[in-house]
Parts: structure tokens; C-alpha cells; sequence
């Protein structure tokens, strides 16, 4: 096959980056590294290709490396596909074609932990909403301010969850789950026999969220290593000011900056566990920023986009994160909750 042109298709992606109005300093990457693969003569741009060199030259990175080589062996760069099926698109249609593919949602609370109602107000809620399935995701125990729930707390909210399930309309089905924490060790917050009982695993970090990158990054690699874990919920855990959105145990308008941690090895290590990154749909949250929901939608991530819901009106904010996930090119595909209740469990079912 023919090669493309690699400093037309860098220029094309910067064109396209500089119309969706990106960060400026993506749309210089690519202008840099079109400058850079412009001044290499043929033999060396071929031979760097082929020996994975291109990153060492002085204005490209790996990401446009891998662009570069794609474009040298007459591919059209998957960056490039990406932008040019967002370029152009109605941002609200393909956010409304989005929500309408979600059949779940893989985090909520209900009163059992600090939500406001009880699971079967949250169930019939998102049965209204066309859901097929809800994850209810309480917190772990460690978490004493959201009430979070203990082995045996735990263990009776599992059979109630059965007889609650028995009385709900034929085709929806609570999922059992949790919210667990992610301890500063990177272990997760409940027995393992309870975790491996439960369908669904959200880990999340809820405490020193302040902690140096390095410290926080082996935090984050260990949860996503364990095999209980499916999910890592609201990756960075920002606040960002929302105003009229509270709850219990969330305060409208309260800010935090997101935590440091390697996002690099953070997202390879999600590639390589078959693990999940929330899109986490709070306005208050909105994680992870787009910047770095961007780079995961590059590397291939898989991704689960939820509420985070704690009352039942709160199912409905799917949309806030169906508008990012549009914004930054998610595949439907690669959203989890957009899967039949089947395909998903055998997903987390293969991590145990």
C-alpha cells in the first residue's frame, strides 16, 4: 500500500484541533512534529519508522510518532479518522445518540450509604428512564462519613437486593455492586469473598487525595491490578464549582484541584487489566477533565459513563457526561454500560 503524505495528515489533525478550539499546546504538537518530520529526509523518516525511532527526534512524541508511521505504511492515522468523524458533527446529536445507547447506569447510591433514598425508589427511577440494569454502588466501610458499609451490612443489602429484584418489571435487574475505596496501599475496602460475590466493582480514592504523584500513581496501578476491580471511578477526583448541585455529603459549589498522579501509567495499566475509566457524569465532577479523557479516548480505553447518582432525579444527569464523551470521540463501542447486561457481566466476570 501506498504511504500518505505524514506532514499533510499532522497538519490536517492540528487544523482540525485548532477548529474544535483545543488546548493550544495539543494543536503545537502536531505543528511541531509536522516542522520535524518535514526536515528528515525520506531514508531516515523510512528507517525511523521501521526501527520505532521517531519519538527521539526533537518535536515529536509518541503520539504523533505513531501517527507518522500509520501515515508511512498508507494508513489514515486513527487520530485523524477520530477527528474527522467528530468534524463537523452536531455535538448535541451525537451526545443524544450516545445517551440513547446507554442500557445502565454502573454507579449509585441509595440511603444504605449517603444516598437519599432507598434502592427501590433508585431502581424504579431508572426503570422510568429506559434503563435495562442499575449498579448499586454503596460505599466500603472505611468511608464512615458516607456511612459505608461493613462485611455484614453488606451481606444484608446483597439479599435484599434479591427480594427487591424479584418484584421489579420483567427485563430490569439491579446489579449488585460497590463503591469501593481504594486505600492508600492500593488495596481495595472489603473482603474479597464479598467482592468477588458482587457483579460490579467501583474502586475509587476518597482520602489524601493530595498525595505526591508517585505515591498516588502506585496507589491507583495496584487497585487497577486486582482483580476484583472493574471500574476506576472518577480518576482524578476534582471538584469543580456547580452551583445548586448538593446532596448529602456534597456540598454545592465546593472545589478541589484533581490529584497528581501519572496518567501514562495510570491508562496503561487500564490497557493492560481490561479495566474501565469512569466518565463520571456529576457537575460537580465532570472527571476526568477533558484533557485527560482525550489521551485515554487515544489509547484505546474502555470507559463506563455514570451519575454517581445518590437520589433518583440524579440518574438522569447521563447527559452531562454523553456531552464529553462526544466532545472527545468515545466510541459507543468502548462504553461499557452501552453493552447488553450479558456482554458486561461476562466483562467483570473475567477479571476474578
Amino acid at each position: 500500500m501506498a504511504s500518505r503524505d505524514p506532514v499533510a495528515d499532522l497538519r490536517r489533525i492540528a487544523f482540525l484541533l485548532e477548529r474544535a478550539n483545543e488546548a493550544t499546546y495539543r494543536v503545537k504538537a502536531f505543528r511541531s512534529a509536522a516542522t520535524a518530520v518535514a526536515a528528515l529526509d525520506e531514508g531516515e523518516l523510512t528507517d525511523r519508522a521501521e526501527a520505532g525511532t521517531l519519538a527521539k527526534v526533537p518535536g515529536i512524541g509518541e503520539v504523533t510518532a505513531r501517527c507518522v508511521t500509520e501515515s508511512l505504511a498508507g494508513e489514515e492515522p486513527v487520530y485523524l479518522r477520530r477527528m474527522e468523524s467528530t468534524a463537523g458533527v452536531d455535538l448535541g446529536g451525537a451526545a443524544a445518540g450516545l445517551r440513547a445507547a446507554l442500557r445502565g447506569d454502573c454507579h449509585a447510591h441509595s440511603d444504605w450509604s449517603d444516598g437519599g433514598s432507598p434502592i427501590e425508589e433508585m431502581a424504579l427511577a431508572a426503570v422510568e428512564l429506559g434503563h435495562e440494569y442499575l449498579v448499586l454502588t454503596d460505599h466500603s466501610p472505611t468511608l464512615t462519613v458516607a456511612r459505608g458499609l461493613p462485611p455484614a451490612r453488606l451481606r444484608r443489602q446483597l439479599d435484599h437486593v434479591a427480594r427487591v429484584n424479584d418484584a421489579l418489571p420483567e427485563g430490569f435487574r439491579i446489579l449488585t455492586g460497590i463503591e469501593v475505596d481504594i486505600l492508600p496501599d492500593g488495596s481495595l475496602d472489603q473482603e474479597e469473598a464479598l467482592l468477588a460475590r458482587l457483579d460490579v466493582v467501583v474502586g475509587s480514592v476518597h482520602s489524601k487525595l493530595r498525595d505526591e504523584g508517585p505515591r498516588m500513581t502506585r496507589r491507583m496501578l495496584t487497585a487497577i491490578a486486582n482483580p476484583h476491580l472493574d471500574i476506576l471511578g472518577h480518576m482524578t477526583g476534582r471538584k469543580v464549582a456547580a452551583a445548586g448541585v448538593g446532596d448529602k455529603g456534597h456540598r454545592a459549589g465546593r472545589t478541589r484541584p484533581p490529584s497528581a498522579f501519572d496518567l501514562d501509567k495510570v491508562i496503561a495499566a487500564c490497557l493492560e487489566y481490561d479495566k474501565a475509566i469512569e466518565i463520571n457524569c456529576r457537575p460537580d465532577r465532570l472527571d476526568p477533565p477533558k484533557r485527560m479523557l482525550t489521551v485515554a479516548v487515544e489509547a484505546g480505553c474502555l470507559f463506563s459513563i455514570d451519575t454517581d447518582a445518590h437520589a433518583p432525579g440524579q440518574l438522569d444527569w447521563l447527559g452531562y457526561g454523553c456531552e464529553r464523551a462526544a466532545l472527545c470521540g468515545v466510541p459507543v463501542d468502548a462504553v461499557v454500560n452501552a453493552w447488553p447486561m450479558g456482554r458486561l457481566l461476562e466483562w467483570t466476570g473475567s477479571h476474578k
